[in-house]
């Protein structure tokens, strides 16, 4: 299976030794990709908001947990749901998944959501996902985290209330669905909102939490191009103990972006998240998918063909090609070196996400410098 791929990726990936890449990833090349799959909920592009052409800075500064929310205080009346929905009108559906339809509603008092309704056919399956992701983010807070607002569970009804994030997914925006094609400072801001939000649950949550299925359509962004990481369905709380090292669970996640130690061990960390972060830094780079099925083989696994472009010097080519902009080469090469480190196939070689944000911070020190610079 194509995602046992990434666990032949070379030990150390800024080595820049292209004889040891290929050594090590090219060995499979097709092995049941086309059985590739994810838990994407695709969305309608037919109504899209412009976007500002500059997102503000992230902050350089991590929040702490807040106090545990009291699930009971979030449980909402099935009537009032479907007021907001207008009985779930099609009208107001956002989108669809193999589990869930998501749907606009507006309360009483005018505020917008985002409702997800499970479907009844798939209770059975996603039970244990619903209470999950109502158990964590009933415990969480943080600006880079969509924020639940309540949840109903009652009858044939499972129901998930967050605040309504305006401006579509990351993936959207790079497949240009919204009109406007992010430039890099706006990809770079994103790509730290998003370790900012990791790191917070790893390190200043109640509990550790390891999200488990970080990906590109699971990013939503406001009007103002903030990031917020949302979708915690597969999401675990990590290791308790100080002598505790790792979990034991089954494999969940979607294809391309799943930690290889994690598929070949079944221990979950939270380096398996800090690994799907370094796939979606390239994604965020590229424009690429992780796996995309269209391209030559020797194109259609996108960390390798971006560690071959890196090693080659051929930087330029791992850029996505509809960036309207001069891109410094040296800011290119250092955020392709931090992503390949979070994407090493070994979890003892890969950063830590607090160690990840101060990398981007300095990135985008440089990067806003060299910006000056030209333009002076």
């Amino acid at each position: 299976m194509v995602l046992f791929c990434f666990a032949k990726i070379c030990s150390c990936f800024h080595s820049k030794k292209k004889e040891t890449f290929e050594r090590s990833v090219l060995n499979k090349e097709q092995n049941s990709i086309d059985s590739i799959s994810s838990f994407e909920v695709s969305t309608s592009s037919d109504r899209f908001p412009p976007t500002p052409q500059k997102a503000p800075p992230s902050p350089s500064r991590f929040s702490l947990s807040p106090q545990q929310s009291k699930i009971g205080s979030l449980q909402l009346n099935i009537n009032l749901i479907m007021e907001a929905t207008q009985n779930f009108s099609p009208l107001l559906k956002l989108g669809e998944g193999g589990f869930a339809t998501v749907y606009k509603g507006i309360l009483p008092d005018g505020q917008i959501v985002a409702v997800k309704r499970a479907k009844k056919e798939e209770f059975a399956a996603i039970r244990e996902a619903f209470s999950n992701e109502v158990e964590l983010l009933a415990k969480i807070e943080h600006r880079n985290l969509v924020k639940l607002l309540g949840y109903t569970e009652k009858g044939n009804e499972q129901i998930i209330v967050t605040e309504f994030v305006s401006n579509g997914t990351l993936r959207e925006h790079l497949d240009g669905l919204h009109g406007h094609i992010l430039d890099l400072n706006q990809r770079l801001e994103i790509a730290i909102d998003v370790a900012h939000a990791l790191t917070y649950l790893h390190l200043y949550a109640e509990k550790t939490i390891i999200h488990r299925d970080v990906k590109a359509s699971n990013i939503l962004l406001t009007e103002n191009l903030r990031a917020k990481v949302s979708d915690f369905g597969f999401a675990r709380t990590g290791p308790s103990g100080a002598d505790q090292t790792h979990i034991s669970t089954r494999i969940k996640g979607t294809a391309g972006y799943l930690d290889p130690e994690y598929l070949r061990t079944f221990r979950l960390t939270t380096k398996s998240d800090v690994f799907s972060f370094g796939i979606l830094l390239i994604e965020i780079l590229s424009a690429r998918r992780p796996v995309e099925m269209k391209r030559s083989i020797e194109e259609r696994i996108t960390i390798r063909w971006a560690f071959r472009k890196y090693n080659e010097g051929n930087l330029s080519e791992v850029l996505d090609p509809k960036l309207q902009e001069e891109v410094n080469p040296e800011i290119v090469a250092k955020m392709l070196d931090l992503a390949f480190q979070c994407a090493a196939p070994t979890r003892d070689s890969r950063p830590v996400m607090k160690e990840v944000v101060e990398q981007l911070w300095d990135i985008r020190k440089e990067y806003s410098s060299l910006r000056r610079d030209s333009s002076s």
